[in-house]
């Protein structure tokens, strides 16, 4: 479904990438790990188009690598931001209705995300602004997959969130996953990547330095201890 070959990024004069490869199936959810400044959010900006970027980006077969970040969402594919990007002054209704697909109507409406969140729907006419955190992190998934997305991909959901939240959010990305959405997500708690992923990428210096199954990085602890450790 994305097929990302020798991606290379900018902030101005500063080069972050150097030639990231990686691939998500259809269906699957892939986790991108790594320390901080190791290049993650900046891979999922590169792929939107939201920085300068080289290299060959395929979704669906198609090579999105020269189109807009609005281009690249209207082709089915989803971006949650680390910063979550809400409207604060706009309620929860109003947020998540700004998400909608244009046209008759995708797969994803109003109604599933109260069926998610339910507690979406509880604070529907609330300010965005006045949710708590790991509401507002719900608010942010529920309205991208408004456009019904094949694909979402998530910067660090759960960073912030008490451990409830945490595991809500967790469980969210389960049941996203659950109803045919294929995810590619950032995470820096290792414990939940390795539960819900099927495969992982693991990013230093703007490079990817592993790759493999959940199992096969529980299982090495040189890899883990160089490039996830603290």
């Amino acid at each position: 479904m994305l097929s990302v070959r020798n991606l290379q990024a900018w902030y101005g004069k500063s080069q972050v990438l150097r030639g990231v490869h990686m691939e998500v199936a259809k269906g699957e959810i892939v986790a991108l790990l790594g320390r901080n400044g190791a290049g993650r959010s900046t891979t999922l900006k590169a792929i939107m188009g939201g920085v300068v970027r080289e290299g060959d980006i395929r979704f669906d077969g198609q090579e999105i690598g020269r189109l807009p970040p609005h281009r690249v969402a209207r082709l089915g594919l989803g971006y949650v931001p680390e910063d979550r990007s809400i409207f604060p002054d706009l309620t929860t209704a109003q947020n998540l209705i700004l998400g909608e697909k244009p046209g008759p109507g995708g797969a994803f409406a109003l109604s599933d995300a109260y069926a998610l969140f339910p507690r979406l729907q509880e604070r529907a006419t609330a300010p965005a602004g006045a949710l708590s955190g790991g509401e507002q992190q719900m608010l942010a998934i529920c309205r991208t997959l408004m456009g019904s997305p094949a694909l979402l991909m998530v910067d660090e959901p759960t960073e912030g969130l008490a451990p409830m939240m945490v595991q809500r959010v967790r469980e969210l990305l389960q049941a996203v996953a659950a109803r045919g959405t294929t995810i590619l997500l950032v995470e820096q708690k290792l414990d939940i990547a390795l539960a819900i992923s099927q495969r992982l990428y693991v990013m230093g210096h703007g490079e990817i330095v592993f790759e493999g199954t959940p199992a096969s990085l529980a299982g090495n602890a040189a890899v883990r201890r160089e490039w996830l450790e603290v």
